[in-house]
């Protein structure tokens, strides 16, 4: 039997709806991935990816980057053991299996946007901390790529990731870059826009710089 948290039937989702926020603080929060309906694992968002969820009482989108993410068993007392076993072996012979593990991520906040305010293009966007984070059981979304273009047209959120606490802060810096920088079909202004910025900010730190830099493969 699965032992899945509340949910909507898969076919009512959205496609983007991949989790829900389980632990919650003012610079980031934990979300649980929904459990697909057939045997399998919850998809995991990449590192470095981005993901939103709302703060219904503010109305504000807030953005977050993947850094951190784990698939264990639910029960905290008995750890997975290997079995020797592809996972099509285990769908027919510990089906179980599926239903005594979760997938859980950690994603750092790095901006928000107030849909009160949308004259211009940016109008109502922050790249900055909100007032407050998303709340417990809100949805989390992996983003879609629009929105991360929009997001992403100023570079502030590049000083709010590079002081993020208990991350490999230098890899997940590089890899929102490029995953960005993807998503902008290599728009090679841009990513001198964001080489320049982490300039300024580790202008005292040149070997972070460098190693940054040198994760980035345009």
């Amino acid at each position: 039997m699965r032992l899945p948290l509340p949910q909507f039937a898969t076919g009512d989702r959205h496609p983007n709806h991949i989790a829900e926020v389980i632990e919650t603080t003012s610079t980031e929060f934990v979300s649980q991935c929904l459990e697909p309906e057939d045997l399998s694992f919850p998809p995991m968002p990449a590192f470095g990816s981005w993901v939103c969820a709302a703060d219904e009482e503010s109305g504000n989108q807030i953005y977050a980057v993947l850094y951190h993410a784990t698939t264990m068993p639910i029960d905290s007392v008995h750890r997975a053991v290997a079995l020797g076993l592809s996972l099509q072996d285990l769908r027919e012979e510990q089906p179980q299996i599926f239903a005594m593990l979760k997938t859980e991520f950690r994603a750092a906040i790095v901006g928000f946007e107030n849909s009160s305010r949308t004259l211009g293009d940016n109008q109502g966007i922050y790249q900055y901390l909100p007032p407050r984070p998303p709340q417990i059981h809100q949805a989390v979304y992996q983003c879609e790529p629009e929105a991360i273009v929009k997001f992403t047209e100023k570079v502030d959120f590049l000083r709010t990731l590079l002081s993020v606490t208990g991350a490999p802060v230098e890899a997940l810096t590089a890899a929102a870059i490029r995953h960005i920088y993807q998503l902008r079909k290599a728009d090679r202004e841009w990513l001198i826009k964001a080489g320049r910025t982490l300039s300024v900010l580790l202008k005292d730190d040149y070997d972070r710089l460098r190693f940054i830099l040198s994760q980035i493969h345009p």
